[in-house]
């Protein structure tokens, strides 16, 4: 497939980019990295702001799902208004995105709807991210009981909160932090959005003083920092992170959300998922996501895009838990088959499994030239992209060539086959099937070899 590349000042920079990488590889395009340049997403998909081509017959991924209903499934199709259901991407960020949510199905409707210029679609936007090279961000609200530390130990965070709303959320939280009662928890919840809703409506003078102290005590506490920092991050790693978001984004109100967010890391092969209505900002690394198909974003610091902070602040669930709980557990992939090759070198298919129907998505690795990986048929869609090494891709009679950044679309109820040509070849697929998912209807019968189900996008 000819898929889109995108330049944004977040990008990386040149060859640093992943998304770029795989764009110059792909051999359709005429595309050359400028090492001065930003890149920062690789989409491939049917969104119609820039969807994906068929690389021989430059028609886009749209028209052939859309004229032929067999190669995402009747079932698929029916329910996702003949469009692919998920978009998967390849992000590579340098420069901290905005801080944002996604709105859920009905009040994306409702967006869509008052202000389409912004949120140019209806439809939700529940993401998963997986670390291709080290990554962090801000990720949902930190358990409450860090928050309260960092209002008694960041005096401009208290200042801009103001006094009395930072006493009454630690008078509300305080012993209760961690109970599972509902009362409990809804008064955490309201004694939650109040302090964030005060600190995101803050007087913008009032912001960028703030800022200068906060920076200031940064750069001069180290380790001491916001009282030594919490269970979850040390002083002199926020004090890093201060100083290096405000080079970024100077006086800016994300300077202080960070104290009521997690900040993650996650490693290679790590993965978080985020639900709709759920907060957080991607400040550095390269990764794959995959998402329900949409590009609306509700936006609220880091950012010279539109912001919209009484939408941001009275959607989000103001759930709030330990990173941990956010990390995802991959396991294996139980329908794909190995070769005797594949054993021998440990090669894995692994299955991410978010708690949505229209998508997951598996990391295959093949350790070992001829290493050869089956995929049984799905009753549905699914795109591979290749993001190491060098191997082939067998559907039926056709084969076709893998090199990193080469990406192919697979039709419903095809069986696919990886084989490497040497060592670590490593492969995304993202795909759905509602089989075994809530509210699927049953499975059709009249599926196979109706359409053909290899197509390489470029």
């Amino acid at each position: 497939m000819q898929v889109p590349l995108i330049q944004l000042q977040c990008g990386k920079v040149g060859k640093e980019s992943a998304a770029a990488k795989y764009a110059a590889a792909n051999p359709s395009n005429d595309f050359t990295i400028q090492e001065e340049k930003p890149y920062a997403e690789l989409w491939m998909g049917t969104h119609p702001s820039l969807p994906s081509k068929d690389l021989e017959t430059q028609r886009t991924l749209l028209d052939l799902v859309q004229d032929n209903q067999a190669l995402m499934s009747p079932e698929i199709s029916k329910r996702y208004g003949q469009k692919l259901p998920f978009l998967f991407k390849v992000l590579s960020i340098r420069k901290a995105l905005s801080i944002q949510a996604h709105p859920n199905k009905k009040l994306a409707e409702k967006l869509h709807s008052k202000d389409p210029k912004n949120y140019p679609d209806d439809n939700h936007k529940p993401e998963m991210t997986i670390a291709i090279t080290p990554f962090d961000g801000l990720c949902g609200f930190r358990p409450l009981a860090e928050i309260s530390q960092f209002l008694s130990t960041v005096p401009s965070l208290r200042k801009l909160i103001g006094d009395s709303v930072a006493k009454d959320f630690e008078t509300t939280v305080a012993g209760r932090e961690t109970s599972e009662a509902e009362h409990d928890r809804e008064n955490n919840k309201k004694a939650l959005q109040t302090a964030f809703s005060a600190l995101m409506n803050s007087d913008k003078s009032a912001v960028s003083e703030a800022a200068k102290e906060l920076v200031a005590s940064a750069e001069k506490d180290g380790e001491a920092f916001a009282g030594s920092g919490g269970p979850s991050n040390g002083g002199k790693e926020l004090a890093d992170l201060v100083v290096r978001l405000n080079s970024q984004f100077e006086g800016d109100i994300g300077l202080f959300v960070l104290f009521f967010l997690n900040y993650v890391k996650l490693e290679v092969g790590e993965a978080m998922f985020l639900k709709a209505d759920d907060i957080h900002a991607y400040l550095s690394g390269d990764i794959i996501e995959c998402m329900a198909s949409s590009d609306n974003v509700v936006r609220a610091g880091f950012t010279p895009k539109f912001q919209d902070i009484p939408t941001l602040t009275s959607m989000l669930t103001y759930s709030y838990a330990p990173i941990s709980e956010q990390k995802m557990h991959p396991v294996d992939y139980p329908y794909v088959m190995f070769n005797s090759t594949a054993y021998s070198c440990s090669s894995s298919a692994i299955l991410y499994d978010p708690p949505i129907e229209e998508f997951s998505v598996v990391k295959t690795e093949l350790k070992k030239q001829g290493a050869k990986a089956t995929f049984a048929p799905i009753d549905g869609p699914s795109i591979f992209i290749c993001t190491s090494g060098s191997g082939k891709i067998s559907v039926g009679p056709k084969v076709k060539q893998v090199k990193e950044g080469y990406v192919f679309f697979v039709g419903a109820t095809a069986e696919a086959v990886l084989e490497s040509e040497g060592e670590n070849f490593t492969t995304f697929k993202a795909f759905c099937e509602l089989s075994g998912k809530e509210g699927a209807d049953e499975k059709p019968i009249n599926q196979l070899n109706l359409a053909p189900p290899l197509s390489a996008l470029s």
